[in-house]
């Protein structure tokens, strides 16, 4: 928001973004919505997934088994419950994922990867890594992965210390040696 707009409406706390902050949050606002848009369609177009497909698709291809409770998949994606329970649910429908109550505890809801969903996810896979190669790391110097890397994770980092949602199970990640 720029600072010059409602002369006299409040101000955030830690007042407004300073020049580098506001150049740096805006290029990654660009970056991270184009992005998006891109990921989405290669992957709907190469693969008839969306990106919020292929979300769930990951997450439960690294999980134990191919399973996980509904709740630890929304932490782990970064998605509320909800949104997760319905998204799911169509899935489902299209044979990417089992949805059901838990063995152990009818009381959990879990969603497993189906053999299907698991053939779709790695045909996918290989245009989506293309593509994020392409448009991503194509135009990143190599010298600046490393430290784009660390400012990310310092980031998400203060984004689970300090945002809503629950720590995704793998949080925090084993340090390096």
């Amino acid at each position: 928001m720029s600072r010059n707009a409602n002369r006299g409406a409040p101000v955030p706390e830690g007042g407004w973004l300073d020049g580098d902050q506001q150049r740096a949050w805006l290029a990654y606002i660009r970056v991270q919505l184009r992005l998006t848009y891109e990921m989405n369609r290669q992957l709907q177009s190469d693969s008839d997934l969306s990106l919020p497909d292929y979300d769930v698709l990951t997450a439960l291809s690294v999980a134990d088994g191919g399973l996980m409770p509904i709740t630890v998949l929304a932490a782990q994606i970064g998605w509320e419950r909800s949104r997760v329970s319905h998204h799911v649910r169509r899935m489902a429908d299209r044979d990417l994922v089992n949805c059901g109550p838990s063995a152990n505890d009818r009381r959990v809801t879990e969603v497993s990867l189906t053999r299907h969903g698991r053939e779709v996810l790695e045909a996918a896979a290989v245009g989506h890594v293309d593509l994020v190669r392409r448009l991503f790391f194509d135009g990143l110097p190599r010298e600046l992965v490393e430290p784009l890397s660390q400012a990310l994770e310092s980031v998400y980092a203060n984004i689970i210390a300090h945002g809503t949602l629950p720590a995704p199970v793998d949080w925090p990640p084993p340090q390096e040696e």
